[in-house]
């Protein structure tokens, strides 16, 4: 009897340990679908889930585990992405975790993730101090950072000649950030132009006019080039920027990157110039290729900007658990540590330092006569990441 008990609990034993070996990769995937961002939350979820079905060959597993993603919404909320977190980490007992949409609400997901030593993959959510004063160990970003925002749009102004720029930005961590960061690119490699007024409006500000006259004000008697920097998430207010003439001053709008909504009214004002973190036509890979024809054939539109964040943080996920050999989280970071991983923008790699994903920004020049809705911008120039000296802000 005692023979046949031990025979039956080791035989237990092994179908645990076996059940345990084959348990599930656990993903959470927290995002900002509720509220003014929620087009930014669906392309990044879309992303994602595309990204992971191209990587494992439409196995949805690795190494012979299932990849089960819980997808969670924040509301753009910071105590509610920082619950979410905490739930998913412990109730969900998921491996690893990407997120969010909002700046603030991924600020607030740091902590979280550092008290319960699991990995945070930031994505899309862009404010420098997530990789600055505020990263921990735990925090990968596959996002680009505010900073990598100003170097692109610093290399897309003129090298020489009297520049006087003048942002319109966000009142919040976002905008915040950029206008700073911007101010540092310029310093850095385009001494000639000059951040000379910022102005902030509140995030849900409709009305432009009070902004565009102070910021008129400001730009109209300077010398040279006169532009005005947008930094915005959401709906854009170049349209009515630009209802108000800044052309009378001799004032150019930059109103830099964004989803394809956005840009679509960038067509009226052909030959405006900026930088963006990604139009679909401008990598040229077979990730990307793969991307653009599957979306164009399921959603019948280009995937966006924030389509290919979310692929590349799904390979940054199977790259580092292929690299790691698991989902140990020590193993994961050591991987992770100056990884190279393929996106559809080409490679992109983390800095040892800072856990920043280094990546290439493009220089744009809106179309004169696109053959359609989405064929919107000529690519000036590519600008890699080793022509963008990004700061190391973090104290480790």
């Amino acid at each position: 009897m005692r023979l046949k008990l031990k025979i039956a609990a080791a035989t237990a034993g092994i179908l645990f340990a076996s059940a345990a070996f084959a348990q599930d990769i656990k993903i959470a995937l927290i995002a900002g679908k509720t509220g003014p961002l929620e087009a930014y939350a669906k392309q990044t979820e879309a992303g994602f889930m595309m990204g992971l079905e191209y990587l494992t060959k439409g196995s949805m597993a690795l190494n012979g585990r299932k990849i089960s993603v819980i997808v969670k919404d924040d509301q753009l909320k910071a105590d509610l992405a920082k619950t979410l977190l905490e739930q998913a980490y412990n109730d969900d007992n998921v491996d690893i975790a990407v997120g969010t949409t909002s700046s603030a609400a991924a600020l607030a997901m740091l902590p979280v993730a550092e008290e319960n030593g699991k990995v945070l993959i930031v994505e899309p959510a862009v404010a420098d101090a997530i990789t600055g004063d505020k990263w921990n160990r735990f925090i990968f970003r596959t996002a680009r950072n505010s900073t990598q925002d100003a170097y692109g749009a610093a290399a897309a102004i003129p090298a020489s000649g009297d520049v006087s720029i003048a942002t319109l930005a966000q009142d919040y961590a976002f905008g915040k950030d950029g206008v700073a960061a911007l101010k540092n690119a310029l310093a850095e490699i385009r001494p000639n132009a000059k951040v000379v007024f910022e102005e902030y409006a509140p995030q849900n500000a409709t009305d432009f006019t009070a902004s565009a006259q102070r910021i008129f004000d400001a730009l109209k008697d300077k010398p040279g080039k006169k532009i005005i920097h947008i930094i915005w998430a959401g709906q854009h207010p170049l349209p009515k920027i630009a209802d108000l003439k800044p052309e009378r001053f001799g004032i150019e709008i930059a109103p830099g990157g964004n989803i394809l909504p956005a840009m679509q009214l960038y067509k009226n004002y052909p030959g405006m110039e900026g930088a963006v973190y990604y139009y679909y036509a401008f990598p040229k890979n077979e990730m990307n290729d793969w991307l653009v024809a599957e979306h164009q054939k399921r959603f019948n539109a280009p995937p966006d900007f924030f389509t290919a964040g979310g692929f590349a943080a799904a390979s940054a996920v199977v790259t580092a658990i292929q690299k790691a050999g698991g989902t140990d989280t020590e193993k994961l970071i050591t991987a992770m540590e100056g990884m190279s991983f393929e996106t559809p923008k080409g490679t992109m790699t983390f800095r040892k330092e800072d856990h920043q994903a280094l990546q290439a920004m493009y220089h744009f020049k809106v179309k004169a006569n696109g053959k359609d809705a989405n064929d919107l911008l000529d690519l000036v120039d590519t600008i890699p990441a080793d022509k963008m000296p990004i700061p190391v802000r973090n104290k480790r």
